[in-house]
């Protein structure tokens, strides 16, 4: 005999799921112990929505499903802002939690089934002890498919059932399957249209967005776009798609350097696989000719951007390979486009690295260009870059790229919060150790997150943190001190990171001059042992590009 409690657990090891992450207490602890009998490595987290956050950037950097467990009631409600991240992303990610008992709420509970729904998260309530299981390997089997959280919740009074031997040849109980737009192919009118755009190219850019990674589409949409004798660029979630090819202009919005922009802008015709064209990777309609045909490819019908010109519903690689069966072999009408652009596409290559900036460095504090420029001559190219989220962003976006899109972990954008960076170091460190993990975070978000800040040290994974510390929550000066916000509510007294990273057990160094990141030279050649905290005192008033634009500042 078995308990509810093992018997989920194990299911879930069965299942694949190779690490957790989580916070005990009554309503997991059981199902954790399983876990970890099972061989799941577990990652003790010091906060729940630390715990979402490093299973959702496992997610990110590894493709496997992670697991996150917490107990009910404020261990789950904890969970929430993380988890709302990685629905609004997209992460393959199960939550393992306590709920209520089958009886009724107690007065410690909250409807934990109401709350998910609130976020579009898929929920499974393990009800029933005679399916119990085979609705646990459904649920990962879902979020592993369809790139979603998943919610499995454990009633109180059930988590001591015995359960009876599972019957396996029962078929799992199972969650709405992909969707058949997939398995179906694209409509052959939409497909009609986005071929009759492309053969009147002349400046074609192919967008690859963090859909068309998942779809696996990297390889057949560089042939397409030789075939097509396009360009290439990336939104910033799939920075590295096209690292290869001699034709990526890199990333396409904000961050995008002012040659490669400027190359974006005279392409007549766009086509964007698994891209969302939201404001930022459009640059707010900055980056594209008003006048230049937008093709969107996306499996979600209402993803459709008010930019796009033509929709064609289908998976990223599916549509690529069905337009280069199309094109054939014929000499594209826009190859004189590489031709002619040749020399500016290998300067606009070069990025940001070859745009100079005036150095606005005290003696007191670095300007954040020069700091983020200099470490990049430091880091290895095999990295994780981990973001947390604040006006700090793009700065290592600008000037750090990344090996593929597994490579960066943008914490916290897509429900637009902070605070989860650090945690998502834990994630990225745990699950990619073949990598250096970098971690940036503003120091408003470092403060938010600082708890995790103790796991990654535990991890014992080597791991890079970089502290923009402008004592602010930099973006709210800059946007609204101008239109009359108190700068009493923006800004703070500094806070002594390195002091407290010591305290925690990390190395740690305050920066204030390129010559303190010597303490990175030391730590690569000593093995990078643990984690190395860089408190790094910047310029407040340097203003990033793609937000002076905005503000009509550039």
């Amino acid at each position: 005999m078995t308990t509810l409690a093992e018997a989920v657990g194990r299911t879930l090891a069965d299942s694949g799921v190779r690490h957790a992450f989580g916070v005990v207490g009554g309503g997991n602890i059981l199902a954790t112990a399983a876990l970890t009998a099972a061989g799941v490595h577990y990652t003790a987290a010091r906060h729940e929505g630390g715990a979402m956050a490093m299973a959702d950037a496992h997610f990110r950097a590894t493709g496997e499903v992670a697991i996150c467990t917490t107990t009910h009631g404020p261990g789950f409600t904890n969970a929430l802002t993380a988890l709302a991240d990685a629905a609004k992303h997209g992460s393959g990610v199960v939550l393992l939690c306590g709920d209520a008992p089958l009886t009724g709420r107690r007065a410690h509970d909250v409807d934990q089934s109401a709350l998910l729904a609130a976020l579009d998260v898929a929920v499974v309530r393990l009800a029933d002890p005679a399916t119990a299981l085979a609705d646990t390997a459904a649920a990962v089997r879902t979020a592993r498919e369809r790139r979603m959280p998943v919610a499995v919740l454990l009633p109180g009074d059930l988590i001591d059932r015995p359960l009876p031997v599972p019957d396996t040849a029962d078929a799992p109980a199972g969650l709405p399957e992909t969707t058949a737009r997939a398995a179906a192919g694209p409509d052959e009118r939409e497909l009609a249209a986005a071929l009759d755009a492309l053969s009147r190219a002349r400046r074609p850019l192919i967008l690859g967005g963090l859909g068309a990674w998942h779809a696996g589409a990297g390889k057949v949409l560089g042939e397409l776009g030789d075939r097509l004798g396009a360009l290439f660029a990336t939104t910033v979630m799939a920075g590295g798609l096209f690292r290869d090819s001699p034709w990526s202009l890199g990333v396409c919005g904000g961050f995008a350097a002012p040659r490669a922009a400027a190359l974006m802008g005279e392409a007549d015709v766009v086509v964007a696989f698994g891209a969302s064209l939201d404001t930022f990777t459009l640059h707010g309609g900055r980056i594209l000719d008003p006048a230049a045909t937008v093709v969107q490819v996306d499996l979600n019908a209402g993803a459709r951007a008010a930019r796009t010109d033509l929709m064609v519903r289908g998976d990223a690689h599916t549509v690529a390979v069905r337009l280069l069966d199309a094109v054939g072999e014929r000499r594209p009408a826009a190859a004189d486009w590489r031709d002619r652009r040749a020399g500016a596409v290998a300067e606009a290559r070069a990025g940001w690295a070859e745009v100079r900036h005036d150095d606005a460095s005290t003696g007191a504090r670095i300007d954040p260009r020069t700091l983020t420029r200099a470490l990049a001559e430091l880091l290895p190219e095999e990295r994780t870059v981990v973001l947390d989220g604040g006006h700090f962003i793009a700065w290592p976006a600008m000037y750090w790229p990344v090996p593929d899109p597994a490579g960066f972990v943008f914490t916290g954008a897509a429900f637009q919060s902070i605070g989860l960076g650090l945690a998502g170091a834990v994630g990225a460190a745990v699950g990619r150790p073949d990598r250096l993990t970098v971690v940036a975070a503003g120091d408003g978000g470092a403060l938010m997150g600082l708890p995790e800040l103790d796991t990654l040290v535990r991890s014992g994974r080597p791991a890079l943190v970089v502290v923009y510390d402008d004592a602010a929550y930099g973006f709210e000066e800059h946007m609204y001190l101008p239109r009359g916000a108190d700068p009493a509510t923006t800004s703070f007294t500094d806070t002594d990171f390195a002091t407290v990273a010591r305290g925690l057990g990390a190395a740690a160094v305050t920066v204030r001059r390129t010559a303190d990141l010597d303490a990175v030279r030391d730590w690569q050649a000593a093995g990078r042992p643990g984690t190395l905290v860089l408190d790094c005192k910047v310029l407040p008033g340097v203003v990033a590009p793609f937000l002076a634009d905005l503000l009509g500042r550039a």
